[in-house]
Formats: structure tokens, C-alpha cells, sequence
């Protein structure tokens, strides 16, 4: 999204930094490991497309075994189908517990995961380190937070850090690069209405289209484990041409699991600014509409993410009224993610069960720093 206004930057209009940055996700709505995942998803699109020495480690506190969690099992696919690409550690016990709670295997469960990240970060080998949840894990004391900062500060120059979860120190929110905090909007229309499985993700911070992408590995692994009847709709308006890297994380999904995921794009590879817009972007944008409003009312997918469809209709290049026609027409079990900054909130907002606004409180983007290929497209 270009900042301080309406228009989507495509992935052709883009330079590329090299310096990598720390990113952190905190906050008190949903999102924010979701980002994390989005991240996982572009990074590996980029390493199976190119011979660039690009590896995850994906680091999960306070997820251990023996507990499953929707994404497992499009983690475990991407890791059968690319081992040179991805590792996943998960720390912890499965149950929930608070400040009360703590005991010794806690924080040796804690110390554990954080010698796997301080070798992963001096190791040079991975070009993304996810640390998901470790915010409350510092936050209820089971690690050193001198100890994390100092490490994070002296990481290599290439190398990319994503912390997540509640309640981030600000000892970590000083030294970070970009600090995007989810913040819940409530709609007392949707709880009144009934419908539930609407998701909306706005705002100026970055991670609302990354958080969508996780939540469609979420969707995909909910369907290899649990479900195969589970299928996942990702569709993308103004963001036509080529060079997303999620794109062929998404097809080698495609390839091994053909019955779970669709995904398709709309609009020119350009940038579309409002009082600018072409012929070809409403023309673009029906089309995408029309095949987003047929699959909702299909019921033959699960869980469909329309990605960027609140710019779409800021721009006016799609009416609001159908929008909340199919949303309010859509099967009980299909969940609908909807991502994209906006000027105001349109009339679907209020169906909304969950409605996180991702606040931009840094952004390296500010500073003149460019995006990165496999982090931010």
C-alpha cells in the first residue's frame, strides 16, 4: 500500500532493500502470529523460485506439542515438500496458563526455545527468524529481556527478525524497525445479526494483507489435518502482473493438495489513484467480484480471503451494497477475510465478528527504507 494514500504498489513497481529489519506485532486483536505466517508463506515462495539462500526458522513459544493448531499441517507440507527451506521448533506445554502458573518446566521450556534462536541468529544460516509469541513470554518474565534486546541489536545485517504476541516490553518496541500493534474494533450490529466468520483487517500499519496470507495457511493446514472438504478461496484485487513471492508457496500448495486452494488476482500491474482510474480497473475489479460473490455463495470453500477489497471500494471501482448482500446471504460454516486500508469504514464493517485495525506505530518505510522481496511481497 502506498502511504499517505489510496493505491496498491505492485510487486513490478518495487526496488528491493538488503538490510534486514525487526519487525513486532503486538497488540490485543487477532493478527498477529498470522502476519508471522504470512511472512513464513512469502519467504519460502521466494526461496523455491530463485537461488537466493533463502531459509525460515519458525520459532513458536508457548505452542508445545501436543496441542495442534490449524496451520501444523500446511507448516509439515511446505517442510515435506521444501526441507532446504523451512524449520519449525515449538516450545512449551499445550494448555493455556497466566502469571500464577509458572513453573520450572516453563522456563526451561522458554530457555530452550531461546538457545534455538541465539544459535539460528549466530549461525548466518537462515535470512527469517520468527519468534512467535515470544511478547508474552518476555512479558511474564520467563526469559531476560537485556539478554533478547542485546542479540536482537547484534543479529547480522541481512538477517530479518518477527516477534509476535500480546504485550510487547518496550525494551524490544525501542530497538524495533517497524512496530505494528492489532487494536480490536467491536460491532454490537454483527452479534445482533447473527452471522458469524467475518474477519475485517485495516488500517496503516503493515500486516493486514501478510495477516491474511497466514490465515489462508491456517485454512490450508485446518484442510490437510482435520478436513479435506476444507477448501480456501484467495482472492486479490489490485494487484495484477507478476513477482509475489507468496505466489509460488501458494501453487506448490496447489500442486500437492489441488482440491484445497484457488487463488486468483485482478487489476492492472499499476498503481491505481483515486480520480485516475482507467476503464480496465472497474472492468478488473467486477471480474474479480463476480468470482468472489459466486464462490460465497457456492459454499464450496470454507474460508475466502478478499485481499485489498476495502481500497477497491474506496476507489469506488465496486459498489458497497453486494458486498453486504453476499455477506449477509453467505453459508453459516464459510469464514471471509477482508484486508485493505480505508478512508471509513463501509457499511460491511458492522458484520463484522472480528475487526482489527493494525496501528502503524513505526515503520522503516518512513525512513526511506524499501521493502524487501519474501518479506513485505
Amino acid at each position: 500500500m502506498v502511504r499517505n494514500g489510496i493505491g496498491i504498489r505492485t510487486a513490478q513497481a518495487l526496488s528491493e532493500r538488503i538490510v534486514g529489519q525487526i519487525h513486532v506485532y503486538d497488540g490485543a486483536s487477532k493478527g498477529k502470529s498470522q502476519a508471522a505466517l504470512g511472512v513464513v508463506l512469502r519467504s519460502i515462495g521466494l526461496g523455491i523460485n530463485s537461488d537466493s539462500p533463502t531459509r525460515v526458522l519458525l520459532l513458536r513459544f508457548l505452542k508445545g506439542p501436543g496441542r495442534s493448531y490449524d496451520e501444523d499441517g500446511a507448516i509439515e507440507a511446505l517442510q515435506r515438500g521444501f526441507p532446504h527451506l523451512i524449520d519449525q521448533v515449538r516450545t512449551g506445554r499445550a494448555e493455556y496458563f497466566g502469571s500464577k502458573e509458572i513453573t520450572r518446566f516453563d522456563r526451561l521450556e522458554a530457555a530452550r526455545g531461546w538457545d534455538v534462536a541465539k544459535g539460528a541468529i549466530a549461525s548466518d544460516l537462515y535470512s527469517v527468524v520468527v519468534l512467535d509469541e515470544i511478547n508474552p513470554v518476555l512479558d511474564l518474565g520467563l526469559l531476560p529481556i537485556e539478554e533478547i534486546v542485546n542479540t536482537l541489536k547484534n543479529k547480522s545485517e541481512h538477517l530479518e527478525i518477527i516477534a509476535t504476541g500480546r504485550s510487547a516490553p518496550q525494551a524490544l518496541l525501542d530497538i524495533a524497525d517497524l512496530h505494528s500493534e492489532m487494536k480490536p474494533h467491536y460491532h454490537p450490529a454483527a452479534a445482533a445479526s447473527g452471522i458469524t466468520g467475518i474477519e475485517i483487517y485495516t488500517g496503516a500499519g503493515k500486516g493486514k494483507s501478510t495477516s491474511a496470507l497466514g490465515k489462508a495457511l491456517q485454512a490450508i493446514g485446518r484442510g490437510i489435518s482435520q478436513d479435506q472438504s476444507h477448501r480456501v478461496l484467495i482472492m486479490q484485487w489490485l494487484k495484477g502482473g507478476s513477482g509475489y513471492t507468496e505466489d509460488a508457496a501458494i501453487a506448490a500448495l496447489r500442486q500437492i493438495y489441488p482440491y484445497l486452494v484457488d487463488h486468483q488476482r485482478c487489476g492492472r500491474d499499476a498503481i491505481v489513484w483515486r480520480g485516475q482510474q482507467q476503464e480496465l480497473d472497474y472492468v478488473e475489479a467486477e471480474r474479480g467480484w463476480e468470482i468472489a460473490r459466486a464462490a460465497i455463495a457456492s459454499g464450496l470453500y470454507k474460508t475466502i480471503i478478499l485481499d485489498e477489497l476495502n481500497p477497491t471500494v474506496d476507489l469506488e471501482l465496486l459498489p458497497v451494497e453486494p458486498i453486504v448482500e453476499a455477506l449477509l446471504r453467505k453459508p453459516r460454516d464459510t469464514e471471509i477475510i477482508i484486508t485493505g486500508r480505508c478512508y471509513k469504514p463501509h457499511a460491511y464493517f458492522d458484520l463484522a465478528n472480528v475487526h482489527s485495525e493494525v496501528f502503524c506505530h513505526k515503520h522503516y518505510g518512513d525512513r526511506g527504507v524499501e521493502l524487501k522481496r519474501g518479506v513485505d511481497f
